[in-house]
């Protein structure tokens, strides 16, 4: 165990008293990202000791939120303290005892990564009975040339991978937007797919949600699930699917549709005059999140905004905003992208709002400015990812995903909830 000679700590029990009252608190796992996926609290961020220098900054853009750093006994939490205090920092303990501490207590550990996103989709098929449809069954209708449209809600780098035949890139945040072009018929059968469960998860529901007209199906378990049944996968794929025409009725069709959504999912909309007012609320901490595409992102976003795309910030939002109970404000031009996801965090437990988009701001381009991203070293393999996994590696990954609503039921600070 770390030995803290000079390191203010906090408790277990305090850590977990300030997740239920839904405190801002950023709970950091300073070990690589292939030791954090072997065991960590659910709201638990992880960012390596060997980054924590180039990334806290800008994953905790206020310095004064409180800040609670562990280990499993590596000796990182004490040089950790000092970088973050040399960066502004103010408010820095270690978790007593470390992971071990926490565990001692009887609270529960969580494996792999995205872990709480993950747990919250498998949530959602269960109170929602999200409908699916088994590999197999999907490679019969392909074989027919039945009526459907294979929607891929993943990152259009890992469509490009490896996908299933005939399918189509619509990244999740998208999927309401664009749905319609691609699948005009309402006796067109929707299937959306990601690489395991989550995203086709979400993105089925999402599509439910908005009171699209078509059978809605899930990919059951993703691409995992069709090789698993031994199926072929497609490479290098670019179809990608087109938004609907300039001025189309599609369009306010799905505006529409989404509004409605994150309206029932307690989301609120503002200003840009009332966005100013939460930028200049030093105590609570905000995460402005542009969540169209990145080449959308590039050619014209609002100045102070990041980019996330929305399926992506729904799958990954321990990476995109570490500090749990802090603000999230939204954007994007045309409105069901955020509407959608912010529909999404909402039910996450987030304090969430999308900001209608203001006409007259000058536009920035470019890139955010987010630190490189991270190289090999110390990663975690997702037995998702590529196309060389082994069986009984995505078999045990599927088998995980089946247990985390009981572990959430277990484990109690959640707070999440299912429209």
């Amino acid at each position: 165990m770390t030995t803290l000679t000079k390191v203010r700590t906090t408790s277990p029990l305090g850590l977990r008293q300030a997740l239920l009252a839904r405190q801002e608190i950023a709970l950091i796992d300073l070990r690589e990202e292939a030791d954090f996926a072997r065991g960590h609290p659910l709201f638990a961020a992880q960012i390596p000791l060997r980054r924590l220098a180039l990334e806290a900054r800008w994953r905790l853009p206020r310095t004064a939120v409180p800040v609670v750093l562990y280990d499993n006994g590596e000796g990182l939490v004490e040089p950790a303290v000092e970088i973050l205090e040399s960066l502004g920092f103010s408010d820095v303990s270690a978790l007593e005892g470390g992971l071990s501490g926490w565990r001692d207590q009887g609270y529960e550990l969580f494996e792999d990564v995205n872990s709480y996103s993950k747990a919250f989709g498998e949530l959602v098929e269960h109170y929602r009975h999200t409908p699916s449809l088994p590999a197999p069954d999907v490679a019969a209708l392909i074989e027919e040339k039945a009526d459907i449209a294979i929607l891929d809600a993943r990152r259009f780098e890992e469509y490009a991978t490896m996908s299933i035949p005939g399918g189509v890139s619509t990244p999740g945040a998208e999927l309401v937007l664009r749905a319609r072009a691609v699948a005009p018929d309402p006796d067109t059968t929707i299937i959306v797919n990601c690489a395991g469960r989550t995203r086709s998860i979400i993105g089925t529901q999402s599509l439910i949600n908005a009171g699209l007209p078509n059978k809605i199906y899930a990919l059951r378990n993703g691409t995992i699930g069709w090789t698993l049944a031994g199926q072929g996968l497609d490479t290098g794929q670019q179809r990608r699917a087109p938004l609907p025409e300039t001025g189309h009725d599609w369009t306010d069709e799905a505006r529409a549709r989404a509004r409605d959504v994150s309206y029932r999912a307690g989301v609120r909309h503002i200003t840009w005059d009332e966005l100013a007012h939460l930028r200049g609320d030093a105590a609570r901490t905000l995460y402005q999140y542009d969540v169209r595409l990145p080449e959308d992102f590039a050619a014209g976003h609002l100045p102070g905004f990041r980019n996330a795309q929305g399926g992506q910030l729904v799958q990954e939002t321990d990476h995109f905003a570490p500090v749990r109970g802090a603000r999230v404000v939204l954007a994007d031009d045309l409105g069901p992208r955020a509407d959608m996801t912010a529909s999404w965090l909402a039910q996450l437990g987030w304090d969430v709002a999308v900001l209608d988009w203001p006409q007259g701001v000058a536009l920035e381009t470019g890139s955010d400015g987010a630190p490189p991203p991270r190289g090999p070293e110390g990663r975690y393999k997702r037995p998702y990812e590529g196309t060389d996994n082994a069986a009984a590696a995505m078999q045990a990954y599927l088998d995980w995903e089946f247990g985390l609503v009981e572990q959430l039921r277990r484990d109690g600070t959640h707070g999440f909830y299912v429209i």
